[in-house]
């Protein structure tokens, strides 16, 4: 048996959001883009299998899809009115609930189904069925509250995820560690009271949402101290979130003593992302992929499931995502980056990299973490 599960499902990439324009005004000097302007493309994620399957480390893989989380899981999360709303408008057709969701008819199956990837792929690592796991959610699900869809985000697939395994009895403490580009509001809105679940977010600081992911974020009520935000100014690269990860995240992961470590993986931090600022590559995500890992071997058994967020270069996240599965799977199919050389160019000098690691170093302090 493989040790990495991957889940996935064609249908997932069949999730459309119509004709849909971004926070841009249609009109005038302003022409529309095409298809509508909705970033949230299938595309990246099919390049990704696409790749995968050239490159043949699929075959290195237990690969599986999922039925649809079920209304009991899903209403552990969102309540019934939301739900039975979603449903009615996606049987009428299609929509928009909340801010940036669009979906076409058929949107509220095929979100539940990505959520349901999002709940094998836990349950299977959690069963010992896999070692860990990577599943190829889309919608993805890191800014959807409870009640209020937004940026993209239909359903909240980690959360569901989580509350499925806990009511199985498979997980008590469980660590989400977010570093899509974007603040994760709506994981951080789900369990800012509790203290069983570790939310840390790493992005870049006020891109979506605007009003969200401040570091003096930290929890509320029993959940005081279990919320960290990362807010990282745009320009952030390579070097800056490796020291990230090594002076704040994995200290703080390896002091709240998970049963499994849950990374939400957006790619917009990548150097070509057309929504975001930062300059990381697809060695960035492979070696910050790498320190979860082995931390997770040493602390959790090695327990570490990555749920698909963000990433809207379609050139660029699949050697991302491919360089993250090479390392979750130990997977001798390398595919080398072909951009290697150019993104090495791009990267910040010796003076940025100084403020940023100074920058970086009064973050810690202020979370109260050691050096």
């Amino acid at each position: 048996m493989a040790q990495t599960g991957f889940y996935w499902d064609e249908r997932c990439f069949w999730h459309a959001g119509g004709n849909y324009a971004m926070t841009m005004p249609i009109g005038g000097f302003v022409q529309p883009m095409a298809a509508g302007g909705l970033p949230e493309s299938p595309e990246t994620k099919r390049r990704l299998k696409n790749l995968m399957d050239v490159s043949g480390i699929t075959a290195d893989l237990h690969v599986a899809s999922a039925p649809e989380a079920s209304r009991e899981d899903l209403l552990r999360v969102h309540p019934e009115s939301y739900l039975t709303a979603f449903k009615e408008m996606s049987d009428a057709g299609g929509g928009e609930l909340g801010l940036r969701t669009p979906f076409a008819r058929g949107g509220y199956e095929i979100a539940a189904l990505s959520a349901g990837l999002a709940c094998r792929a836990l349950e299977d690592v959690m069963s010992g069925k896999v070692q860990n796991a990577y599943a190829l959610s889309r919608p993805p699900g890191h800014h959807c509250l409870p009640d209020w869809p937004n940026g993209f985000c239909l359903m909240a697939n980690i959360a569901i995820a989580i509350e499925a395994a806990k009511a199985r009895g498979q997980a008590g403490r469980v660590v989400v560690l977010d570093w899509d580009v974007h603040h994760g509001n709506g994981t951080e809105a789900i369990y800012y009271g509790r203290d069983d679940v570790l939310t840390i977010s790493v992005h870049q600081e006020h891109n979506y949402p605007l009003d969200t992911g401040e570091i003096t974020d930290g929890g509320t009520g029993a959940g005081l101290g279990c919320n960290m935000n990362i807010p990282l100014p745009p320009g952030a690269g390579h070097t800056a979130y490796l020291e990230v990860m090594d002076r704040i995240v994995l200290p703080a992961i390896e002091a709240f003593a998970p049963d499994v470590i849950v990374v939400a993986c957006g790619y917009d931090a990548g150097i070509y992302d057309p929504i975001a600022s930062m300059l990381c590559t697809a060695e960035t995500f492979g070696e910050m992929t790498r320190r979860v890992k082995t931390l997770a071997e040493r602390i959790c058994d090695g327990r570490l499931v990555m749920v698909h967020e963000g990433g809207y270069s379609e050139v660029y996240v699949p050697f991302c995502g491919h360089r993250v599965i090479e390392v979750l799977s130990g997977s001798d199919k390398v595919v080398e980056d072909p951009m290697a050389a150019t993104v090495a160019k791009r990267q910040p000098n010796a003076r940025s990299e100084a403020f940023f690691s100074g920058l970086i170093a009064e973050m810690a302090e202020e979370l109260a973490l050691p050096l």
